[in-house]
């Protein structure tokens, strides 16, 4: 039984997790662009908030082997083409994924170099492929979910996924989530101990990252918002 006393998959939560990758990914590629030339130490701090927030795609397994296999069974036929194209989308989302994890490994300049552009418009893709993906996912598939999904599998499909993030980042990746989307997104038995830590530790990270603790929400931000990222580079050069 879901926290609404339904028996099947309750996804509001889905809708606050898109909400920080929109936020998120949407600052990459300018904070890309923000890094000087030949800045390493500052390369270094943005390449590691990327692969930071590239485990926040964890979530993607989880649907790949449990949501769209029981939307096939139990959901009309007629609804099969949007499954297979999200899919579809997910394995999109994976080859730029590696395409930036590729060029991250092979970097050694800062953003002004080839690499860093590269890397960077590596990042639009990834963030396009992401928004696309969310809108289609909340328009038409979570409330699909919510008719043909039982809480249990729902519930274990988010359990199994918050397990693959390293116990060191969790504090970090909560404050992110509870940035926009409050501490009632924390599992119950985590919110006391997570109240006050979680937004401090992501304070911190986005004010080594961003040159600021509170950064653009994601109601603020796109796809190509342009002046997203330069805080962190501007102020120190």
């Amino acid at each position: 039984m879901s926290e609404n006393g339904s028996p099947y998959a309750d996804t509001r939560d889905l809708y606050k997790v898109h909400a920080m990758f929109r936020r998120e990914f949407a600052l990459l590629p300018a904070l890309v662009r923000s890094v000087a030339a030949k800045d390493q130490e500052r390369a270094e701090i943005v390449a590691d908030h990327i692969r930071l927030v590239g485990l926040l795609l964890h979530h993607h397994s989880g649907e790949d082997a449990v949501l769209w296999p029981l939307l096939l069974t139990r959901a009309p036929r007629e609804i099969d083409p949007v499954v297979h194209l999200v899919e579809g989308q997910h394995q999109t989302i994976e080859d730029v994924l590696t395409e930036t994890s590729a060029l991250l490994a092979a970097r050694t300049g800062g953003a002004a170099s080839e690499e860093g552009e590269a890397l960077a418009v590596a990042l639009d893709k990834l963030a396009a492929a992401l928004f696309e993906h969310m809108s289609i996912e909340e328009r038409l598939v979570l409330p699909l979910a919510e008719r043909h999904i039982f809480a249990s599998e729902w519930q274990k499909m988010v359990d199994d996924g918050a397990a693959r993030i390293p116990p060191e980042a969790g504090p970090v990746i909560a404050g992110m989530l509870m940035y926009e989307g409050g501490l009632d997104v924390v599992p119950p038995e985590l919110r006391a101990p997570l109240a006050d830590r979680a937004p401090r530790a992501y304070a911190a990270h986005s004010e080594r990252v961003h040159g600021t603790p509170t950064p653009p929400r994601s109601t603020e931000v796109g796809v190509s918002t342009p002046y997203v990222g330069i805080t962190a580079g501007a102020d120190r050069h």
